[in-house]
């Protein structure tokens, strides 16, 4: 990935062979695009968050709003939470 304006982006090599540029990498649980942008990250934190939300109301028959609350608090809010800001 090349990041920066004034980068010249040179190609890399590795036992003779290129190596792949990428323009989108995982990094301790973080997307970072070569841009900066975070809409990947984003994306991907809400996905996350909505199967969670889907798995709970699958399994949860009696659905009380202090229940509901609660489950959502402590496993969708986090995933929404996390590193999105970054």
């Amino acid at each position: 990935m090349h990041v920066g304006r004034q980068n010249d982006c040179c190609e890399y090599y590795m036992g003779g062979s290129k190596l792949v540029e990428e323009t989108l990498e995982k990094d301790l649980g973080v997307w970072i695009s070569a841009d900066m942008k975070c809409s990947q990250q984003c994306s991907c934190a809400v996905n996350k968050a909505n199967k969670v939300l889907g798995m709970i109301k699958r399994a949860i028959t009696y659905k009380d709003l202090r229940i509901m609350l609660n489950l959502y608090k402590t496993l969708v809010r986090p995933h929404v939470e996390y590193c999105v800001s970054a």
